[in-house]
């Protein structure tokens, strides 16, 4: 279970939001960002979302340790995209809210010129925003869509003010495609984004898969909170995201198996895989 999140988490609603985000922010409901946030330790929360944070823990006590190694997973990949296959640009879509290791400051640490798109519609996140468009060096850009992942035709226009299409892009998917209430949709988001970057461009994605019963039951818990329901995949479902695309090794792993660095010689098995793949 985790301890209280860092810091002070907010008390109301932040102030002086624009109306159309005022419209969306609800604080008596949970929202699947700020409970990731809570799991990773983060302070952007409010009690909602801690009460269902600790709930579906409780059946579920991996999921502190998955949030934790997803992040571990975007590093990894991030930092083997920048610096082994030289992409700088990066299309990370339902970024999530800012914490610890997030994907401008990897790639731009790697590779200083690295531009990053970060894509979400949670309004908490569009609060931290300005945090997100910060880039860490001079060369860098970093911006920010305010877009849904059903629209990919829409993210792909926006994110064309900032990123390169000339060059190749990283599109991520970083746990998020369960909140698609169907796979076929997913599966489609997918091909879509991936049709509008050109060849050479690369797919990281992982997400929660069904291959526990303890995942399973906690996933009941979290959709009774009355919040977007997560819906888990089998691997062989992961696996059709990547159709037509050359898998990198170690192919589709469990996310802690995926290249994992020096002195971890024995990774932790969680019921989350992922995987990268270069277009060709």
């Amino acid at each position: 279970m985790p301890g209280p999140p860092g810091g002070t988490p907010p008390a109301d609603r932040p102030p002086n939001l624009p109306d159309d985000i005022q419209a969306r922010f609800r604080t008596d409901i949970p929202s699947p960002a700020r409970t990731w946030n809570y799991w990773l330790g983060g302070k952007d929360n409010y009690e909602v979302d801690r009460i269902v944070g600790d709930a579906t823990a409780a059946v579920n006590p991996e999921l502190i340790q998955q949030a934790r190694e997803g992040r571990k997973f975007l590093s990894r990949t991030v930092r083997y995209l920048a610096a082994e296959e030289k992409i700088r640009n990066f299309l990370d879509i339902g970024a999530g809210l800012p914490t610890e290791s997030n994907t401008h400051q990897v790639a731009q640490q790697t590779a200083p010129d690295s531009r990053i798109v970060y894509v979400d519609n949670d309004p908490m996140v569009l609060v931290h925003a300005r945090a997100l468009m910060r880039g860490t060096t001079p060369e860098g850009v970093t911006g920010y869509l305010d877009a849904d992942f059903h629209d990919p035709q829409k993210i792909l226009d926006e994110a064309a003010n900032v990123l390169n299409f000339t060059e190749p892009i990283a599109v991520m998917f970083m746990g998020v495609l369960g909140f698609c209430q169907d796979y076929p949709t997913a599966k489609q988001i997918v091909a879509d984004t991936m049709a509008g970057v050109p060849s050479g461009s690369f797919l990281v994605l992982w997400d929660c898969t069904d291959t526990s019963e303890a995942a399973r039951r906690s996933t009941e818990r979290y959709a009774e909170s009355g919040t977007l329901p997560y819906n888990l995949r089998s691997v062989e479902q992961l696996g059709g995201y990547f159709e037509g695309l050359e898998m990198i090794e170690p192919g589709l792993v469990t996310i802690t198996r995926w290249r994992p660095d020096d002195g971890e010689d024995d990774p932790a098995h969680v019921h989350g895989y992922g995987a990268v793949a270069r277009k060709p």
